[in-house]
């Protein structure tokens, strides 16, 4: 079981950045796979980012390669976004999401069927 809770959300203009926190509490936090999604108004929940138990690989959606990066720390318990250059477009509330992943070569998985626990969610609104 674990329990995640977001942080870092808030308002900031087209160009600037932010970064989100997640932390996690439970037991075998290193065991899990994580992921940050988003939901916009009237839209469905889209996949942001994915990291593996280890942090060895990493996965982007296209619409943030190259901008977002993220990072787990596995002895503080903790996954990060960092977001740089952000775009109106990418006004949502963020999600992040756990699934239990031991295996050493664990798949990223970006779909959120493939997620058991999730955050409350942190709101991103950028200005234009």
């Amino acid at each position: 079981q674990v329990q995640l809770v977001e942080s870092g959300g808030g308002l900031v203009q087209a160009g600037g950045s932010l970064r989100l926190s997640c932390a996690a509490s439970g037991r075998a936090f290193s065991l899990y796979g994580l992921g940050w999604f988003r939901q916009a108004p009237g839209k469905e929940r889209e996949f942001v980012a994915v990291i593996t138990n280890s942090g060895g690989s990493t996965a982007y959606a296209e619409s943030v390669k190259g901008r977002f990066t993220i990072s787990r720390d596995n002895a503080k318990n903790t996954v990060s976004l960092q977001m740089n250059s952000l775009k109106p477009e990418d006004t949502a509330v963020y999600y992040c999401a756990a699934t239990y992943s031991p295996w050493v070569s664990a798949a990223l998985v970006t779909t959120a069927a493939g997620y058991n626990y999730w955050g409350q969610g942190t709101l991103v609104t950028v200005s234009s």
